[in-house]
């Protein structure tokens, strides 16, 4: 396992991605000093990135400022014809991308090439959208007077993305900044530059101007300290754990700009025991174990009617002792390392102490040591709601099962989290998914399906999960402002 990454990035044909140099006006900025990039699954050192200062940030910020005015003149068809070609180099390019999205984040290639695939979906998507920024015509109050509201955008964004999706969190934030008219300055998370700078490399190729798109690379807190304080910057998206949005969402109030957060999450997934059991099974080991667990989405509560119970944990153990652990870049492997130590920490220091607790805990993968930031897939049954793994996100492949009786009890139970992103619900009963579709506090939910993300969609949760919606024309409204505008004695 050891050298498999450097093994791929060296066959890679476009060795500038490699480079590891932010992009700031236009210009490729290597940097006096440099952060490591390492293979999650080895520890091996894979490349290295600059790592800019908040003097570089601040001169991003004046360069995007000073193509603002150019790009939101420009009409929306043109901004539309970038965005196009640039998701079309992305596809031409699938496969050196997610060769770097598993060599520094660590997920199966199988799923890194439909992040970029799925990534590349959100431009075409906003490519069009941005050209349906509809305003609209208010029958008038006044006598003579025409009332118009129109859609116009804010102004500088800056997009502060994790290591999660690397790829894909850039362009459904990005794609629709660009497409509203709007520069945009991404700041990527520290772990997975490489994959950013790429997509900035092939958003130069597709023509995007000058100051529109930057990507500025170093530390977090040193970076969006400018990004914060700057009245410049308008709008700030953030995708990445609650603390984190709450400090900035904070930091953001004394110029008071226009925050999206997409934040931590803690779904509940609850099967009741009229629905198919495999079906249930399936459902439940794709919505806890992509991306190694390591996604907001994931199952984290899996709340299982007490008819079905034991027959459910049975099943779901087996299906689990049939993923494969190992690195990403190996074929055929399910699970991959966590992206850094401190998610395996946190998830042993919940498998130990659901098991003190009394969780049962079952595990195929168990005793075997592929480095210290894999997990071994493990499902705990019989979880309470005190344990930690009940309380908090897992954010890792460790599956709790929790049992529950009736349909008013899981509600509640479900609901008595601050967090609510997502929500899965499986049952063969129509009137049971309506009431639930309707009384489950979150702001996505899937019946019957783990699968329900894609451009189309508004993203995003209610409570402490989140601000504001990302994706579908509701995230085009995340980069824009609302104008009203009054003409009188016109009809007089």
């Amino acid at each position: 396992m050891a050298g498999l990454a450097t093994k791929h990035l060296n066959n890679l044909h476009r060795r500038d991605f490699l480079a590891g140099a932010a992009l700031i006006d236009g210009r490729w900025i290597a940097g006096e000093q440099r952060d490591v990039v390492v293979d999650p699954a080895t520890g091996e050192e894979i490349a290295d990135a600059a790592r800019c200062s908040g003097v570089d940030m601040n001169r991003a910020i004046a360069a995007a400022e000073r193509s603002f005015a150019a790009w939101r003149e420009l009409l929306p068809a043109n901004r539309a014809a970038m965005l196009r070609s640039w998701a079309s180099l992305m596809l031409g390019h699938l496969e050196e991308l997610a060769i770097l999205v598993t060599s520094e984040q660590g997920k199966p290639l199988a799923e890194a090439r439909q992040e970029i695939a799925y990534g590349a979906g959100f431009l075409e998507w906003f490519a069009a959208e941005g050209e349906r920024a509809y305003g609209e015509t208010i029958p008038s109050h006044k006598l003579g007077s025409i009332l118009q509201v129109r859609m116009q955008p804010i102004g500088v964004a800056a997009a502060i993305t994790p290591w999660n999706f690397p790829i894909a969190m850039i362009t459904r934030k990005a794609g629709c900044a660009l497409a509203a008219g709007c520069p945009v300055i991404v700041k990527p998370a520290p772990e997975t530059p490489l994959s950013a700078l790429a997509l900035a490399r092939l958003a130069e190729e597709a023509g995007v101007p000058r100051g529109v798109f930057q990507v500025v690379t170093g530390d977090p807190v040193e970076l969006s300290t400018p990004l914060l304080r700057d009245t410049r910057i308008r709008a700030l998206s953030f995708t990445g754990s609650t603390e984190v949005g709450r400090f900035l969402l904070q930091g953001a109030a004394d110029t008071i700009k226009k925050v999206s957060l997409e934040l931590g999450g803690h779904a509940p997934f609850i099967v009741f025991d009229d629905v198919d059991l495999e079906k249930a099974v399936k459902g439940a080991v794709a919505a806890k174990f992509a991306t190694s667990g390591q996604d907001c989405l994931a199952a984290n509560r899996i709340y299982v009617q007490g008819g079905i119970y034991n027959a459910f944990v049975e099943a779901f153990a087996a299906a689990i002792a049939q993923l494969k652990v190992g690195h990403g870049l190996e074929p055929e492997v399910d699970i991959g390392p966590m992206t850094k130590l401190s998610v395996a920490n946190k998830c042993s220091g919940q498998i130990y102490d659901a098991v003190k607790k009394g969780a049962r805990a079952f595990s195929a993968h168990r005793g075997a040591s592929l480095g210290p930031n894999f997990v071994a897939p493990t499902l705990l049954s019989d979880v309470t709601d005190d344990m930690l793994i009940a309380r908090e996100e897992t954010f890792g492949p460790i599956a709790a099962v929790l049992p529950f009786g009736s349909e008013e009890e899981v509600i509640a139970r479900a609901n008595a989290n601050e967090m609510g992103l997502a929500g899965y619900v499986y049952t063969d009963s129509l009137r049971r998914a309506l009431r639930l579709s309707e009384q489950i506090e979150c702001g996505m939910l899937g019946i019957n399906t783990a699968s329900f993300t894609g451009p189309p969609i508004p993203f995003g949760g209610w409570k402490q999960s989140g601000l504001g919606r990302e994706g579908s024309r509701h995230g085009l409204a995340e980069y824009m402002e609302l104008k009203y505008v009054c003409f009188g004695d016109l009809l007089a």
